[in-house]
């Protein structure tokens, strides 16, 4: 399978990687000093919904909890397989993350609202990961779940 059939677009493969999510890890997520933004406060709804969420801080180096669960420094540390990786990172800083990604194949990886980057959600669909670009998670859950 080539990888436009892991790059998803639609409402209805939306819903598919919702429906398969139940094990979300943060990257880039922030503390709760910064509530106000959407790299926290959508973990904070994730939590709220029932979901697992495993922050992956990229900053915050003395924070050992976020959302009253433990840190996690690295993909590589997180225990377990990932079904959905949720994405803070700027464009341009996403490169950098695309080895420790492949290595640990989450399900899927879902760039956040403001964030894309064909080049790199294109390498994740060729190694059979599903990407959602551009878009809230937190929007499309409430969606889904309403």
């Amino acid at each position: 399978m080539g990888s436009s059939g892991k790059l998803i677009e639609d409402s209805a493969g939306i819903a598919a990687v919702l429906a398969a999510t139940r094990r979300i890890a943060v990257l880039g997520i922030k503390t709760e000093e910064h509530s106000s933004q959407p790299a926290f406060y959508v973990p904070a709804y994730l939590v709220q919904a029932g979901l697992d969420v495993i922050p992956v801080p990229v900053y915050y180096p003395q924070v050992t909890q976020i959302l009253g669960r433990p840190v996690f420094r690295k993909l590589a540390d997180v225990p377990g397989e990932i079904d959905l990786l949720d994405v803070f990172r700027r464009p341009q800083d996403l490169a950098g993350h695309l080895d420790e990604i492949l290595a640990k194949r989450p399900k899927a990886v879902w760039l956040q609202q403001g964030i894309r980057d064909d080049a790199f959600a294109r390498k994740l669909a060729d190694a059979g990961i599903s990407v959602v670009q551009d878009r809230c998670l937190m929007v499309e859950h409430r969606n889904w779940a309403g």
